[in-house]
């Protein structure tokens, strides 16, 4: 069992189709679930399982929902949006990787490797995403 960091090759169909919208005031609501190292999650990954998933207090199936922080833009000939940082509060949990995911239709957008286990003991377990600029925020298309 492996996570490997990657954006979600179904994903990159549902760009290509029009079936995933980043735009605020869209029906569309990403989510962010979070794995043991016994997930088994790649750009193979096409949904939302809760196989391996994370479990323990402070921590509800699915995962916390996300904000998007910078709708869809460009920086030269890359296009990129990035998400709010979300907290699991008071949680006692050990997760190696994270899966974002539009929760309608429990699609695949991209899995986070995390390197390895992180653990919270009553306290927050936070996601923090980096800058959103067209070299380091989370879903970038170059």
């Amino acid at each position: 069992m492996a996570i490997s960091q990657a954006m979600c090759t179904s994903f990159k169909v549902d760009i290509l189709s029009g079936t995933q919208n980043f735009n605020t005031g869209t029906a569309k609501v990403y989510k962010i679930a979070l794995y043991t190292s016994s997930a088994t999650l790649d750009a193979t990954t096409t949904s939302y399982s809760t196989a391996n998933e994370v479990t323990g207090t402070g921590y509800t199936a699915g995962g916390n929902t996300l904000t998007v922080s910078q709708i869809p833009t460009s920086s030269g000939t890359t296009s990129y949006i990035n998400f709010a940082d979300t907290t699991w509060t008071s949680a006692t949990i050990t997760a190696r990787g994270a899966l974002i995911y539009e929760s309608s239709a429990n699609k695949a957008v991209a899995v986070l490797d995390f390197g390895s286990d992180k653990s919270s003991s009553a306290s927050n377990f936070t996601i923090q995403f980096p800058s959103a600029t067209s070299t380091t925020a989370i879903i970038r298309i170059a």
